[in-house]
């Protein structure tokens, strides 16, 4: 219970009790003016009936009050719920849509990895075969000087 609804609790306690240890005076009968006319009318139980009311009326009117702020508390508590809940599902689509993109990513890479290791292979290969050949043919050339020497060799002993 807040501090402002006590101290209007305590504050009508203590007119009731006010109005209970004069209740005599407050039903003695005096002439009051209505305006137009003149009638004989206990004037502090009219004055307390019309503090009742007007105190009854504020009661109406902070429950009004409170309700209200309550049920757009409410609302406002659902349209934040609703929001975030949004946005969560956009920062998981995100995520998703994050990871879909790395997937991709690593898969070119891995594509453009095994397609260079295969431009490299063939390089090599190619190389190789290259410097075969050219072996093949600084040996082909040697047996050819060796060959010569050897029937020169020959030659001469003959």
């Amino acid at each position: 219970m807040s501090a402002r609804t006590l101290f209007a609790l305590l504050f009508l306690l203590l007119l009731a009790l006010f109005a209970w240890l004069n209740w005599g005076e407050i039903t003695r009968t005096v002439p009051l003016s209505l305006g137009l006319t003149r009638v004989e009318a206990p004037l502090g139980l009219v004055l307390v009936v019309a503090l009742g009311v007007v105190s009854l009326l504020y009661l109406l009117f902070t429950i009004g009050l409170e309700t209200a702020a309550l049920l757009e508390v409410r609302r406002y508590a659902r349209e934040l719920l609703h929001y975030k809940k949004l946005a969560e599902d956009a920062e998981q689509s995100r995520y998703t849509e994050l990871r879909r993109y790395l997937e991709a990513e690593f898969a070119r890479l891995a594509e453009a990895e095994r397609e260079e290791i295969r431009a490299l292979e063939a390089r090599i290969a190619e190389t190789l075969e290259k410097h075969g050949n050219t072996l093949a043919a600084y040996i082909g050339e040697l047996e050819d000087q060796l060959l010569r020497l050897l029937s020169a060799k020959g030659e001469e002993k003959a």
